[in-house]
């Protein structure tokens, strides 16, 4: 034992430990962050004093004065604060809705881009050629002025049937409305998700157990649906159905769009997703040639190669550049305002123009488009961490 013990290195003093020099380095990275940040604020407030102004956001209290024509309940006579609601809440329903679309449909042209089929492949690549190598700017303009608006106006539009409409106006749709029953149904499907989730994992452990094909997708959403049309015959029309009407000059009830929020729609939309299909023919391609042989072997058709085996493993590498492509979207937004979308820019920039606080407008563009950004990347990493674990399991 003594031996053994005369033989152990002796610990290094604490000005040479690694763990101890990095651990100084992280505070005084720190204290150095907080040092640059305190002298940028006391130069900021200093050139504020020097105009008259200060930082305070007391003025976010003062009645807005001005309409905001799209979005969530909103009066001129509220707060600055609830504008800036009101364009929040439209960035996020231009970004939500960009993101989901612009995936899908770069999915599709990414393997567009790699079928065998020559015109499918050709029109593909010069889809992504084109929309990626031109500027969203120029892109949005002319969506909106050259497409949108030169629909037909609203007396001459596009009908189907009375019943969803489309004109240089916008787009209106029917949209399903909560009944007074709502809440029953609400209990039923929740119950039809539990059993469909059983049935998930009943089949699963089968499968595992057994090797047989377990059909888990088509049995769970097979008790899903039964469950909530039994709770719908029981529950009495829970959901309503609101159906538009043209009233000459505009639209009423159901789910409409402006001719602002469609054209930015669908600039995020082709811009971003020549992008995305981008991402997946490269990550297609990653994907080692010998699983596709091993998929041939086992007899897979080319749909369940791509189903089964190639997309499950191209995703893990696609998901980190597809959180920068959703970040760019989210970010890309703020360009509404080349065509008066009423989003957090647009309206942030008319209380600045009102109140002369440019600075404290800013700051709030900052501190919003940075908890989105967050929000987003954490997501996107909760999903790259459960598929890397699934792939690894595997």
């Amino acid at each position: 034992m003594a031996d053994a013990a005369a033989v152990e290195p002796a610990r290094p003093p604490f000005w040479r430990n690694v763990r101890v020099l990095r651990f100084l380095g992280q505070v005084g990275f720190v204290v150095l962050t907080v040092l640059v940040l305190r002298e940028l604020y006391l130069n900021l407030a200093f050139g504020l004093r020097r105009q008259g102004l200060d930082l305070s956001f007391d003025f976010l209290r003062q009645r807005a004065g001005f309409g905001i024509i799209e979005g969530i309940s909103y009066s001129p006579n509220q707060s600055y604060v609830r504008a800036l609601q009101v364009g929040l809440v439209n960035t996020l329903r231009a970004a939500a809705v960009g993101i989901v679309v612009a995936t899908v449909f770069g999915l599709i042209m990414g393997v567009a881009r790699l079928s065998p089929n020559w015109l499918i492949r050709k029109i593909a690549q010069v889809y992504v050629e084109v929309f990626r190598n031109t500027p969203l700017a120029v892109q949005l303009v002319f969506w909106y002025f050259a497409v949108v608006l030169t629909l037909p106006v609203i007396e001459g539009g596009f009908s189907l049937g009375d019943f969803a409409f489309l004109s240089n106006r916008g787009a209106a749709i029917p949209w399903p409305r909560a009944g007074p029953s709502f809440g029953t149904w609400g209990a039923f499907l929740l119950a039809g998700v539990a059993l469909g989730a059983g049935v998930w994992v009943v089949r699963t452990r089968a499968f595992d157990r057994t090797g047989r094909p377990h059909h888990r997708v088509l049995l769970s959403l097979a008790v899903l649906v039964a469950v909530a049309a039994a709770g719908y015959v029981v529950s009495g029309d829970p959901v309503e159905l609101d159906v538009p009407e043209s009233t000459g000059r505009g639209y009423t009830g159901g789910f409409q769009m402006s001719p602002e929020y469609a054209g930015l729609l669908i600039a995020l939309v082709m811009y971003t997703g020549a992008f995305i299909a981008e991402i997946v023919r490269g990550s297609i391609l990653a994907v080692s040639r010998g699983q596709k042989e091993a998929a041939e072997a086992l007899g897979l058709s080319p749909a369940q190669q791509l189903r089964f085996v190639v997309l499950p493993q191209a995703m893990r590498i696609a998901i980190p550049p597809l959180n920068s492509q959703y970040l760019n979207l989210t970010k890309n937004t703020s360009l509404a305002i080349l065509i008066g979308y009423p989003e957090l820019v647009f309206v942030g920039r008319t209380i600045a123009n009102q109140a002369g606080r440019a600075t404290q407008v800013l700051l709030v563009w900052m501190g919003a488009y940075l908890v989105l950004s967050l929000s987003i990347s954490f997501l996107m990493n909760l999903v790259n961490r459960a598929v890397t674990r699934r792939g690894e399991g595997r």
